[in-house]
């Protein structure tokens, strides 16, 4: 039986991150149920680093913390994990703004655009656009580059990844949980909870009260466009009231239509209406071309009830930590919440890189 400090259920980017951050000093292990880490959320995540997005709250300063690591290639990227994209939040009559846009300031200020401008980035908007945010900071996230360089810093420090290990029975001995899994048995000090969508699911594995986290379904669908130059298109979306799009190739674009479609824990897809709203949103917000669905996927995005992110031991249960309730940020907060989550485990206090960061805001029986 292999004994380690920490064993990590989840191979999603929160647990390979999180295992890069501890291996170094301690025994970690990370285990996944599927028969590769990142297949379901990660490995289906159309990513972006947006400064904007999360409004006023400590996801947001978690992502905000990010930025630096992710410009830095943390942890050992080999290539860039941000390429820049941009973003225009398209508003109508109105000239929606977002409620906290005077606190974009410097480099993520944003900037209005009249619809002169938002027609030379975008010639084709229907007629009821009248103007457009800009962010200039927003970019695409490398997630396959940033989930591998987590996996390999995680191995190169020592610790342990094992796939096709789903939990089969976990009880507690003493100060130790004794867990057997689908590749062997492991005993382990700490528990840490990176599940996902099934964080409620290994709760219950461990004898410990659920959350409540609610898994929902979103939808992406890869179009084929009769025009070309569309690669490097800004992300584009209507405020995020209900689609984005961006480029893809010279003739595709990506289109969302930002569903939240509550579902059990599962191995999403698309559903043909979801399919069928992202087309019609997006042929109603440009006059575009549509030619054909080149690809369509789905993917869960968790939601804890209060919808933040839950990170910290769960003061019923000793050696239980939760890393779940990312929703859909998880990726683009994973630098700065790793290092929350492993200082919270080591009980060291938060380093300076995550000054203005309160870590009781992340308590997991706390709901805001």
């Amino acid at each position: 039986m292999d004994s380690v400090d920490v064993l990590i259920v989840g191979g999603g980017i929160a647990g390979a991150s999180l295992g890069a951050r501890l291996a170094g000093n301690l025994r970690v292990m990370l285990v996944e149920a599927e028969d590769m880490c990142g297949r379901h959320a990660t490995g289906r995540s159309a990513a972006f680093w947006q400064a904007s997005l999360g409004g006023d709250t400590p996801e947001r300063r978690l992502s905000l913390a990010s930025k630096p690591m992710f410009d830095e290639g943390w942890p050992g990227s080999p290539t860039p994990l941000l390429r820049p994209r941009g973003a225009v939040h398209l508003t109508g009559p109105a000239g929606e703004k977002f409620d906290d846009a005077d606190a974009m300031a410097g480099q993520y200020r944003l900037e209005h655009l009249d619809r002169a401008k938002v027609d030379a980035l975008l010639p084709g908007l229907r007629e009821q656009w009248t103007g457009a945010w800009y962010e200039a900071s927003c970019a695409d996230i490398d997630v396959a580059a940033f989930h591998a360089a987590c996996l390999a810093a995680l191995r190169r420090q020592g610790g342990m990844v094992r796939t096709d290990a789903a939990l089969q029975s976990v009880r507690r001995s003493g100060e130790r949980w004794i867990v057997e899994t689908g590749s062997g048995s492991v005993e382990a000090g700490i528990i840490v909870n990176a599940a996902g969508a099934w964080g409620d699911e290994v709760a219950a594995r461990c004898d410990v009260p659920a959350l409540g986290l609610q898994p929902k379904r979103r939808t992406v669908v890869q179009l084929r466009i009769g025009r070309s130059g569309l690669r490097d298109l800004p992300f584009v979306t209507d405020l995020h009231a209900s689609f984005y799009f961006k480029g893809e190739g010279d003739n595709s674009v990506w289109v969302c239509p930002l569903d939240e479609t509550d579902t059990d824990p599962c191995d999403a897809a698309p559903e043909e209406i979801d399919v069928a709203i992202a087309i019609d949103r997006f042929e109603k917000a440009v006059d575009w071309p549509v030619e054909a669905v080149e690809r369509k996927w789905a993917g869960l995005r968790t939601f804890a009830p209060d919808r933040g992110m839950k990170f910290g031991f769960d003061p019923e249960a000793n050696g239980f930590f939760w890393c779940v309730g990312q929703g859909g940020m998880g990726i683009q907060t994973a630098p700065a919440a790793s290092l929350l989550c492993a200082s919270l485990i080591r009980g060291e206090a938060l380093p300076g890189e995550l000054a203005g960061l309160i870590a009781e805001d992340f308590a997991p029986r706390t709901f805001r």
